[in-house]
Protein backbone atom coordinates (compact mmCIF):
# COMPACT_ATOMS: atom_id res chain seq x y z
CA UNK A 1 0.00 0.00 0.00
CA UNK A 2 1.33 3.44 -0.93
CA UNK A 3 2.29 5.61 2.05
CA UNK A 4 0.09 8.70 1.90
CA UNK A 5 2.28 10.63 4.33
CA UNK A 6 4.26 13.49 2.79
CA UNK A 7 7.83 13.40 4.06
CA UNK A 8 9.30 16.46 5.74
CA UNK A 9 11.75 16.86 2.85
CA UNK A 10 8.81 17.53 0.54
CA UNK A 11 7.44 20.39 2.65
CA UNK A 12 7.94 23.82 1.06
CA UNK A 13 10.43 26.04 2.96
CA UNK A 14 7.67 28.36 4.23
CA UNK A 15 5.80 25.36 5.72
CA UNK A 16 8.97 24.08 7.37
CA UNK A 17 9.30 27.42 9.19
CA UNK A 18 5.67 27.24 10.39
CA UNK A 19 5.99 23.61 11.50
CA UNK A 20 9.18 24.39 13.42
CA UNK A 21 7.37 27.14 15.34
CA UNK A 22 4.38 24.89 16.11
CA UNK A 23 4.89 21.11 15.55
CA UNK A 24 1.17 20.43 16.19
CA UNK A 25 0.36 22.21 12.92
CA UNK A 26 2.43 19.66 11.00
CA UNK A 27 0.31 16.84 12.45
CA UNK A 28 -2.88 18.59 11.40
CA UNK A 29 -1.45 19.24 7.95
CA UNK A 30 -0.47 15.60 7.45
CA UNK A 31 -3.92 14.41 8.52
CA UNK A 32 -5.66 16.75 6.09
CA UNK A 33 -3.24 15.75 3.31
CA UNK A 34 -3.93 12.07 3.95
CA UNK A 35 -7.69 12.61 3.75
CA UNK A 36 -7.34 14.64 0.58
CA UNK A 37 -5.09 11.98 -0.99
CA UNK A 38 -7.56 9.11 -0.49
CA UNK A 39 -9.16 8.16 -3.79
CA UNK A 40 -12.94 8.47 -3.88
CA UNK A 41 -13.60 5.55 -6.21
CA UNK A 42 -17.18 4.68 -5.19
CA UNK A 43 -19.71 6.68 -7.19
CA UNK A 44 -23.46 6.99 -6.63
CA UNK A 45 -25.25 6.13 -9.89
CA UNK A 46 -28.15 8.42 -8.98
CA UNK A 47 -26.50 11.73 -8.06
CA UNK A 48 -22.83 10.97 -8.96
CA UNK A 49 -21.59 11.85 -5.48
CA UNK A 50 -18.31 10.04 -4.72
CA UNK A 51 -17.18 8.18 -1.59
CA UNK A 52 -13.91 6.67 -0.40
CA UNK A 53 -15.56 3.63 1.20
CA UNK A 54 -18.16 1.25 -0.19
CA UNK A 55 -20.20 1.03 3.05
CA UNK A 56 -20.55 4.83 3.07
CA UNK A 57 -21.90 4.65 -0.48
CA UNK A 58 -24.40 1.95 0.57
CA UNK A 59 -25.71 4.19 3.38
CA UNK A 60 -25.93 7.13 0.99
CA UNK A 61 -27.93 5.21 -1.61
CA UNK A 62 -30.58 4.56 1.05
CA UNK A 63 -31.27 8.33 1.13
CA UNK A 64 -32.47 7.90 -2.46
CA UNK A 65 -34.27 4.57 -2.14
CA UNK A 66 -35.78 5.12 1.31
CA UNK A 67 -34.59 1.64 2.30
CA UNK A 68 -34.64 1.11 6.10
CA UNK A 69 -33.45 -2.45 6.83
CA UNK A 70 -32.92 -1.95 10.58
CA UNK A 71 -36.14 -2.19 12.63
CA UNK A 72 -36.88 -1.53 16.28
CA UNK A 73 -38.29 -4.68 17.92
CA UNK A 74 -40.31 -2.57 20.36
CA UNK A 75 -42.17 -0.12 18.09
CA UNK A 76 -41.29 -1.36 14.60
CA UNK A 77 -39.74 1.90 13.42
CA UNK A 78 -37.21 1.44 10.60
CA UNK A 79 -33.76 2.99 10.16
CA UNK A 80 -31.27 3.17 7.30
CA UNK A 81 -28.23 2.69 9.58
CA UNK A 82 -27.62 0.35 12.52
CA UNK A 83 -26.13 3.21 14.57
CA UNK A 84 -29.39 5.15 14.22
CA UNK A 85 -31.34 2.14 15.48
CA UNK A 86 -28.96 1.80 18.43
CA UNK A 87 -29.59 5.44 19.42
CA UNK A 88 -33.35 5.01 19.02
CA UNK A 89 -33.52 1.91 21.24
CA UNK A 90 -32.27 4.03 24.16
CA UNK A 91 -35.64 5.83 24.07
CA UNK A 92 -37.25 2.54 25.13
CA UNK A 93 -34.52 1.33 27.51
CA UNK A 94 -33.88 4.73 29.12
CA UNK A 95 -30.15 4.15 28.74
CA UNK A 96 -28.11 7.37 29.04
CA UNK A 97 -24.43 6.45 28.79
CA UNK A 98 -23.07 9.97 28.24
CA UNK A 99 -22.55 11.88 31.49
CA UNK A 100 -21.70 15.55 32.04
CA UNK A 101 -18.65 15.82 34.30
CA UNK A 102 -19.74 19.26 35.52
CA UNK A 103 -23.31 18.62 36.73
CA UNK A 104 -23.76 14.84 36.43
CA UNK A 105 -26.65 15.04 33.97
CA UNK A 106 -26.82 12.06 31.61
CA UNK A 107 -27.76 11.83 27.94
CA UNK A 108 -28.66 9.09 25.47
CA UNK A 109 -26.52 10.55 22.70
CA UNK A 110 -23.04 12.04 22.70
CA UNK A 111 -24.20 14.88 20.45
CA UNK A 112 -26.75 15.88 23.12
CA UNK A 113 -23.98 15.97 25.73
CA UNK A 114 -21.86 18.20 23.49
CA UNK A 115 -24.76 20.64 23.11
CA UNK A 116 -25.43 20.53 26.87
CA UNK A 117 -21.78 21.35 27.68
CA UNK A 118 -22.28 24.75 26.08
CA UNK A 119 -24.59 25.69 28.97
CA UNK A 120 -21.51 25.37 31.20
CA UNK A 121 -18.84 26.79 28.88
CA UNK A 122 -20.98 29.57 27.41
CA UNK A 123 -19.71 28.58 23.96
CA UNK A 124 -21.75 30.15 21.16
CA UNK A 125 -20.20 29.04 17.87
CA UNK A 126 -23.00 30.29 15.60
CA UNK A 127 -22.86 34.01 14.81
CA UNK A 128 -25.27 36.11 12.78
CA UNK A 129 -23.37 38.04 10.10
CA UNK A 130 -26.03 40.77 10.08
CA UNK A 131 -26.36 41.71 13.76
CA UNK A 132 -23.42 39.70 15.25
CA UNK A 133 -25.66 37.96 17.79
CA UNK A 134 -24.27 34.56 18.79
CA UNK A 135 -26.03 31.26 19.49
CA UNK A 136 -25.17 27.96 21.15
CA UNK A 137 -27.32 25.85 18.82
CA UNK A 138 -27.68 25.78 15.04
CA UNK A 139 -31.48 25.48 15.40
CA UNK A 140 -31.60 28.74 17.38
CA UNK A 141 -29.36 30.39 14.81
CA UNK A 142 -31.58 29.30 11.89
CA UNK A 143 -34.68 30.51 13.73
CA UNK A 144 -32.99 33.88 14.39
CA UNK A 145 -31.99 34.34 10.73
CA UNK A 146 -35.67 34.25 9.78
CA UNK A 147 -36.07 37.55 11.66
CA UNK A 148 -33.79 39.15 9.07
CA UNK A 149 -35.00 37.25 5.99
CA UNK A 150 -38.68 37.37 6.91
CA UNK A 151 -38.96 33.69 5.98
CA UNK A 152 -42.05 31.96 7.39
CA UNK A 153 -41.98 28.36 6.10
CA UNK A 154 -44.58 26.90 8.50
CA UNK A 155 -48.18 27.44 7.36
CA UNK A 156 -51.43 26.88 9.24
CA UNK A 157 -53.75 24.66 7.16
CA UNK A 158 -56.81 26.25 8.77
CA UNK A 159 -56.26 29.97 8.11
CA UNK A 160 -53.13 29.86 5.90
CA UNK A 161 -51.19 32.06 8.34
CA UNK A 162 -47.42 31.57 8.00
CA UNK A 163 -45.04 31.40 10.95
CA UNK A 164 -41.27 31.36 11.32
CA UNK A 165 -40.90 28.15 13.35
CA UNK A 166 -42.73 24.90 13.98
CA UNK A 167 -43.25 25.50 17.72
CA UNK A 168 -45.01 28.78 16.96
CA UNK A 169 -47.24 26.94 14.48
CA UNK A 170 -48.22 24.35 17.11
CA UNK A 171 -49.11 27.12 19.53
CA UNK A 172 -51.10 28.96 16.85
CA UNK A 173 -53.16 25.87 15.94
CA UNK A 174 -54.53 25.81 19.48
CA UNK A 175 -56.26 29.13 18.75
CA UNK A 176 -58.40 27.21 16.26
CA UNK A 177 -59.01 24.07 18.30
CA UNK A 178 -59.74 25.98 21.51
CA UNK A 179 -57.65 23.42 23.39
CA UNK A 180 -56.60 24.65 26.85
CA UNK A 181 -54.95 21.74 28.66
CA UNK A 182 -53.07 23.84 31.24
CA UNK A 183 -55.18 24.81 34.29
CA UNK A 184 -54.34 27.01 37.25
CA UNK A 185 -54.83 25.15 40.53
CA UNK A 186 -55.54 28.40 42.39
CA UNK A 187 -58.35 29.90 40.30
CA UNK A 188 -59.18 27.23 37.73
CA UNK A 189 -58.38 29.39 34.71
CA UNK A 190 -57.16 27.35 31.70
CA UNK A 191 -54.56 28.13 29.07
CA UNK A 192 -53.56 26.71 25.70
CA UNK A 193 -49.83 27.14 26.38
CA UNK A 194 -47.83 26.03 29.41
CA UNK A 195 -45.80 29.27 29.34
CA UNK A 196 -49.03 31.29 29.67
CA UNK A 197 -49.98 29.24 32.74
CA UNK A 198 -46.55 29.89 34.28
CA UNK A 199 -46.93 33.62 33.67
CA UNK A 200 -50.45 33.57 35.09
CA UNK A 201 -49.38 31.78 38.27
CA UNK A 202 -47.00 34.66 38.97
CA UNK A 203 -50.05 36.94 39.27
CA UNK A 204 -50.91 34.84 42.33
CA UNK A 205 -47.39 34.40 43.74
CA UNK A 206 -46.21 37.93 42.81
CA UNK A 207 -42.95 36.29 41.71
CA UNK A 208 -40.67 38.52 39.59
CA UNK A 209 -37.65 36.37 38.72
CA UNK A 210 -36.24 38.60 35.95
CA UNK A 211 -34.07 41.43 37.31
CA UNK A 212 -32.63 44.48 35.57
CA UNK A 213 -28.87 44.70 36.25
CA UNK A 214 -28.93 48.47 35.74
CA UNK A 215 -31.72 49.65 38.08
CA UNK A 216 -32.62 46.41 39.94
CA UNK A 217 -36.25 46.57 38.79
CA UNK A 218 -37.76 43.08 38.47
CA UNK A 219 -40.33 41.52 36.16
CA UNK A 220 -42.51 38.43 36.05
CA UNK A 221 -41.89 37.86 32.32
CA UNK A 222 -38.55 37.81 30.52
CA UNK A 223 -39.95 39.68 27.50
CA UNK A 224 -40.93 42.57 29.79
CA UNK A 225 -37.35 42.72 31.07
CA UNK A 226 -36.04 42.85 27.48
CA UNK A 227 -38.43 45.68 26.67
CA UNK A 228 -37.42 47.51 29.87
CA UNK A 229 -33.70 47.23 29.05
CA UNK A 230 -34.32 49.33 25.95
CA UNK A 231 -35.12 52.28 28.23
CA UNK A 232 -31.48 52.07 29.31
CA UNK A 233 -29.86 51.20 25.98
CA UNK A 234 -32.07 53.38 23.78
CA UNK A 235 -32.45 50.48 21.37
CA UNK A 236 -35.31 50.87 18.87
CA UNK A 237 -35.34 47.66 16.77
CA UNK A 238 -38.82 48.13 15.24
CA UNK A 239 -38.79 50.58 12.28
CA UNK A 240 -41.85 51.83 10.41
CA UNK A 241 -41.54 50.87 6.72
CA UNK A 242 -43.61 53.90 5.72
CA UNK A 243 -41.94 56.84 7.50
CA UNK A 244 -38.82 55.30 9.01
CA UNK A 245 -39.70 56.16 12.60
CA UNK A 246 -38.34 53.57 15.06
CA UNK A 247 -39.81 52.10 18.23
CA UNK A 248 -38.60 50.06 21.19
CA UNK A 249 -41.70 47.83 21.20
CA UNK A 250 -43.48 46.02 18.39
CA UNK A 251 -46.88 46.85 19.92
CA UNK A 252 -46.03 50.55 19.71
CA UNK A 253 -45.06 50.12 16.06
CA UNK A 254 -48.38 48.37 15.33
CA UNK A 255 -50.30 51.28 16.89
CA UNK A 256 -48.19 53.77 14.94
CA UNK A 257 -48.81 52.07 11.58
CA UNK A 258 -52.54 52.64 12.09
CA UNK A 259 -51.89 56.39 11.86
CA UNK A 260 -50.81 55.74 8.26
CA UNK A 261 -53.43 53.15 7.31
CA UNK A 262 -56.36 54.71 9.13
CA UNK A 263 -57.27 51.29 10.52
CA UNK A 264 -59.74 51.49 13.45
CA UNK A 265 -60.51 47.94 14.59
CA UNK A 266 -62.00 48.83 18.01
CA UNK A 267 -65.73 49.62 17.85
CA UNK A 268 -68.03 51.01 20.52
CA UNK A 269 -71.03 48.65 20.77
CA UNK A 270 -73.28 51.51 21.88
CA UNK A 271 -72.69 54.23 19.28
CA UNK A 272 -70.62 52.26 16.71
CA UNK A 273 -67.77 54.78 16.79
CA UNK A 274 -64.43 53.26 15.76
CA UNK A 275 -60.99 53.68 17.33
CA UNK A 276 -57.45 52.79 16.34
CA UNK A 277 -56.43 51.78 19.88
CA UNK A 278 -58.17 49.79 22.58
CA UNK A 279 -57.16 52.37 25.21
CA UNK A 280 -59.01 55.05 23.23
CA UNK A 281 -62.15 52.90 23.19
CA UNK A 282 -61.95 52.37 26.96
CA UNK A 283 -61.62 56.12 27.50
CA UNK A 284 -64.57 56.74 25.16
CA UNK A 285 -66.81 54.27 27.04
CA UNK A 286 -66.76 56.60 30.04
CA UNK A 287 -68.96 58.96 28.00
CA UNK A 288 -71.65 56.29 28.07
CA UNK A 289 -70.92 55.65 31.75
CA UNK A 290 -70.18 52.01 31.00
CA UNK A 291 -67.46 50.25 32.94
CA UNK A 292 -64.70 49.23 30.50
CA UNK A 293 -63.95 45.53 30.21
CA UNK A 294 -60.28 44.65 30.63
CA UNK A 295 -58.83 42.48 27.86
CA UNK A 296 -56.66 39.57 29.07
CA UNK A 297 -53.85 39.42 26.51
CA UNK A 298 -52.37 36.23 27.98
CA UNK A 299 -55.17 34.07 26.56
Amino acid sequence: MTDLRISKMEDPPELQIIFKADPSLETQFLKSTKVASVKRTHVCDICEKTFSQKNTLVLHIRTHTGDRPYHCQVCGRGFSASCSLKKHVRIHTGEKPYKCNDCGKCFSQNSHLILHMRTHTGDRPYQCSLCEKRFSYSSSFKKHMRIHTGEKPFRCEVCQKSLSDNSALKQHIKTHTGEKPYQCEDCGKSFSLSIDLIRHIRTHTKETPYHCEVCARSFSVNSNLRQHMRTHTGETPYPCDICGKRFSRNSTLVRHIKTHTGDRPYTCEICQKNFSQNSHLIRHMKIHKVKPVAIDKTV
